[in-house]
C-alpha cells in the first residue's frame, strides 16, 4: 500500500436531485478490511429502504464510459448524472423512495484489499455491506438487492448467509452456479467469455492500477497508485485459477460452493431464454432450490442490458420491492397463492433478433410451477439417415456416423439430425436431454485419443425453412439452446437430491472422472439448457452433434489449446446406432391447458 487508508468521504445535498455521499467507508468483520461505496438517497429527513449492488465494474464509471453504444439505447427514463452498468439507477430509484448503495468489491476501484471475484471471502464482505446499510440513520433496516449479471450472481450466495435487514432479491439474469452455469460447462472450459471478461471489465479497475482517470475509467486510486508487481500479487487471476482447477472438490470450486436451500427472502429470478451460454440456467435452477416461501421465476427476452430499464419491466421490480421493503403491495407478490410463481414469454413465429419491438409480439403466460406439470417429455429419436423421429424403429439401423474432433467456429465439425415438419403448432418448454452412444478413434499417425467433448445445439426452422434466431446475450443470433459434456465426466448421480430424469446431476469432482478408451462405446446423457420455443405447423427443429463450438457461442468459447488438447481430443468422434445403441433427444412438449 502506498499511503495510508484515508477516510475521504464528501457529501454534495444541492447539486443533484438526491443527496449523494461518496467515498463512505463500510468497516468489514475481517481485521482491517473495509470497502468504499457511494450512497444516493432522496432528500429529506424520512428513512427509506435501501438497494446494495456490490461488484467490479467500478462505482465511480459511468455508464456512458462503461459501454457508450448500450447506454445510447438505454430508457432514457433511467438516466443520470450516476448511471453505471448493469445496476439500478440512483436518479429513478431516490425519485420513488429508495436509497442506492453501490459498493466496490474488494480490491476493485476504491475499495482496498486482495481482488479474489466471486470467492467466499468477497461475498463475505458483501454481507457486511448489506447489515452497514440495513444499520444506516436514513435507511428504513429493510434491504434489497436489484442488479444484472454479476450483480444478480453475488445476489444467490449473500442471500444463503442470511444477512440482518435483507428482505428481498431480485436477481436477473445472474448464475447461480459458479462451475456449471459459467466455468466448465459440462466439464469443458468455458475459457473465451472469461477472458474477455477479467481483461476488460475487471482487472482494468483494480485497486491501485495506474492510469484509470487517464483512460476515462474512474477515477484513480485514492491512496495511489501501485506498483505492477504489488497488483500482481493482489489479485486472483480468474482467467488463470478456472483453468488451473478442473473438478469441483478442488478448494478453488469447493469454497464458491453453498446450499440454495438457505436462501429464505423473497426472491424474483429473471431469466432470459436468449442467454444459453452464461446466465440462463441458473436463474432457473437458482429458483428451483431456493428456500423462499414467496419466490418467482419471470422469463424475458431481448439483450441481456437493456430490458432490466423497460418501463414495463421496471414496474415488475418495483412492484416486487415495494411489496417486501415497504410493505405496499399493489400486486399481491406477498399474498400466498395470489401471484402464479412463474412468468414465461412464448416465442413464436420468426421476429428477427435484437429487436426490442419486434420481440413485444411474444405473448406471456402465467404457470403455477416449474417444470410445468402438464409437460409430456418426449423422445424424438436419432437415426442413421439424420432424422429426429418419434418413431423408435426409424432407429434400428445399425450404422455410425462420423465426425472430426476439436471442431472450431472457423471449421466447425458436426452432424444434423432433422424433424419432418410438424404437422401441427407444438410448444416446448422446459429441460432437456440428449442421450448418444458416443466413441472416438485415432488418426493413423496421431496420438491415442482419451477424451471426448460433445457439443450440442438445438436449432428452430421456420415453416419457410429459414432457421429462426434469437436475440443473445450481447445482441447476437442464438439458436434456442445448447448443452455439452466431455465424455470423461460422464457419471451421473442418481441419487443426488437434485438429479431429475429431465435434468442429470453430475458431481463433477476428481473422482468422478471415468476412463474414455478409443473403440469403446459409451452412452451418455447430456444436459441442455431450458428453453422454449411454439413451433409453427411446418417448422422443424434440429438436433446438432460438434466436436467444438458453432454458430451462436459468440464470445462464450470453449477453445483452451490445454483444456481441449490435441494429446487428448485429437482423431474422429463417432455416433453409433442401432437395437443396442438407441439415440434421443428427450423434449418436454407443453400441452395447451384445459
Amino acid at each position: 500500500m502506498p499511503n495510508e487508508i484515508k477516510d475521504i468521504r464528501t457529501v454534495d445535498e444541492t447539486s443533484f436531485p438526491y443527496i449523494f455521499e461518496q467515498n463512505v467507508t463500510v468497516p468489514l468483520k475481517v481485521a482491517d478490511g473495509l470497502i468504499r461505496c457511494n450512497v444516493y438517497r432522496p432528500k429529506g429527513s424520512e428513512s427509506v429502504p435501501v438497494l446494495v449492488t456490490y461488484g467490479p465494474y467500478g462505482k465511480d464509471i459511468h455508464y456512458k464510459d462503461f459501454h457508450a453504444k448500450s447506454y445510447s439505447e438505454v430508457n432514457p427514463s433511467h438516466k443520470s448524472d450516476h448511471s453505471a452498468w448493469e445496476t439500478p439507477d440512483p436518479g429513478f430509484w431516490t425519485s420513488h423512495g429508495y436509497a442506492i448503495v453501490r459498493a466496490d468489491e474488494r480490491g476493485l476501484g476504491q475499495s482496498p484489499g486482495v481482488l479474489d471475484t466471486m470467492s467466499r471471502g468477497t461475498s463475505e464482505a458483501f454481507f457486511d455491506v448489506v447489515e452497514w446499510a440495513a444499520s444506516q440513520p436514513w435507511s428504513s433496516g429493510k434491504v434489497g438487492l436489484l442488479g444484472i449479471s454479476y450483480y444478480a450472481g453475488s445476489q444467490w450466495r449473500v442471500a444463503a448467509r442470511k444477512p440482518k435487514g435483507l428482505a428481498a432479491i431480485i436477481p436477473w439474469e445472474g448464475m447461480s452456479d459458479y462451475y456449471r452455469d459459467r466455468c466448465r460447462h459440462g466439464g469443458i472450459l468455458s475459457n473465451g467469455f472469461i477472458k474477455f471478461w477479467w481483461n476488460r471489465q475487471v482487472i482494468t479497475n483494480q485497486y491501485g492500477r495506474p492510469g484509470r482517470n487517464a483512460r476515462n475509467w474512474g477515477p484513480d486510486t485514492i491512496e495511489g497508485d501501485l506498483p505492477e508487481e504489488e497488483l500482481a500479487a493482489n489479485r486472483n487471476d480468474q482467467t488463470t485459477d478456472t483453468a488451473a482447477n478442473r473438478f469441483r472438490d478442488e478448494p478453488y470450486y469447493a469454497s464458491k460452493e453453498y446450499d440454495m436451500g438457505d436462501i429464505e427472502v423473497p426472491l424474483l429470478s429473471v431469466g432470459n431464454w436468449g442467454g444459453i451460454l452464461l446466465h440462463l440456467r441458473g436463474n432457473v435452477e437458482g429458483y428451483t432450490h431456493a428456500g423462499s416461501k414467496f419466490k418467482y421465476l419471470r422469463m424475458i427476452t431481448g439483450r441481456h442490458d437493456l430490458p432490466f430499464y423497460y418501463d414495463e419491466e421496471v414496474e415488475v421490480q418495483r412492484s416486487f420491492l415495494d411489496a417486501f421493503l415497504k410493505g405496499e403491495d399493489r400486486v399481491g407478490w406477498s399474498v400466498p397463492g395470489k401471484v402464479p410463481p412463474v412468468d414465461l414469454v412464448l416465442r413464436k413465429g420468426n421476429v428477427g433478433f435484437n429487436d426490442a419491438e419486434a420481440e413485444k409480439a411474444y405473448s406471456r403466460r402465467q404457470e403455477n410451477e416449474w417444470p410445468i406439470a402438464r409437460t409430456q417429455y418426449t423422445k424424438f429419436f436419432l437415426t442413421a439417415s439424420q432424422g429426429l423421429m418419434l418413431d423408435e424403429a426409424a432407429a434400428q439401423e445399425r450404422k455410425k456416423l462420423s465426425y472430426r474432433a476439436l471442431g472450431t467456429m472457423e471449421k466447425p465439425e458436426l452432424i444434423q439430425f432433422a424433424t419432418e415438419p410438424f404437422g401441427t403448432e407444438t410448444e416446448i418448454t422446459g429441460h432437456i436431454v440428449a442421450h448418444l452412444n458416443v466413441s472416438v478413434s485415432p488418426d493413423p499417425s496421431g496420438p491415442t485419443p482419451s477424451d471426448i467433448d460433445l457439443f450440442v445445439t438445438l436449432r428452430h426452422i421456420g415453416p419457410d425453412g429459414n432457421e429462426v434466431f434469437y436475440t443473445g446475450t450481447a445482441g447476437d443470433p442464438v439458436p434456442l439452446t445448447k448443452g455439452w459434456l466431455r465424455v470423461s465426466m460422464r457419471k451421473v448421480n442418481n441419487e443426488h437430491p437434485k438429479h431429475r430424469e429431465w435434468l442429470p446431476h453430475r458431481d463433477y469432482t476428481s473422482k468422478d472422472v471415468l476412463p474414455v478408451i478409443q473403440g469403446e462405446v459409451y452412452a451418455v446423457d447430456i444436459e441442455v439448457w431450458p428453453t422454449n420455443v411454439i413451433v409453427e405447423k411446418g417448422g422443424k427443429l434440429i438436433f446438432e452433434v460438434a466436436s467444438g463450438d458453432t454458430q451462436g457461442s459468440g464470445i462464450f468459447l470453449h477453445d483452451d489449446p490445454n483444456d481441449r488438447s490435441t494429446e487428448k481430443f485429437q482423431g474422429t468422434n463417432h455416433i453409433h446406432f442401432g437395437p443396442q445403441f438407441v439415440n434421443y433427444v428427450t423434449l418436454p412438449v407443453i400441452p395447451p391447458k384445459e
